[in-house]
């Protein structure tokens, strides 16, 4: 799908849910990750670009900006794990659409992460790719 097209998808989904009350929000599907994608992203942003911008809606504990291996040029995309799940559904409803530099941002959420090849990781990484981070409610 073209994510442009994505993006307003997301925005009329998050407008339903405020016209029906939200009861039954298209959010609960992914309780279970407190991950999100963000797209469209300026080359030039740094990781501490982005926890500058995104943690005013929660804690994050993971940002995978993804980049170039050859030239380490960031690609323009990333993945952000927020401790609250909660968080999550902060981002993508008020994130989704803005325009950051000049560029409009995709941001939605991730349901089933896959966490980057590393064999650098220390033991405490390589548990938190594994596990996730988000809570776990019965």
């Amino acid at each position: 799908m073209n994510p442009l097209t994505n993006m307003k998808n997301v925005l009329k989904l998050s407008e339903q849910d405020l016209k029906f009350g939200g009861k039954d929000s298209w959010h609960d599907q992914y309780k279970d990750s407190a991950w999100i994608f963000v797209g469209g992203l300026p080359s030039d942003l740094t990781e501490g670009d982005l926890l500058a911008v995104f943690s005013q809606y929660g804690e994050i504990v993971n940002i995978n900006l993804v980049r170039d291996r050859k030239t380490g040029k960031s690609k323009g995309f990333c993945f952000i794990c927020f401790e609250d799940q909660r968080s999550t559904v902060l981002t993508v409803d008020n994130m989704n659409g803005i325009k950051l530099l000049g560029r409009t941002l995709r941001v939605d959420h991730v349901s089933d992460y896959k966490p980057p090849k590393d064999d650098k990781a220390d033991e405490e990484t390589k548990r938190l790719y594994m596990e996730g981070c988000a809570p776990k409610y019965s």
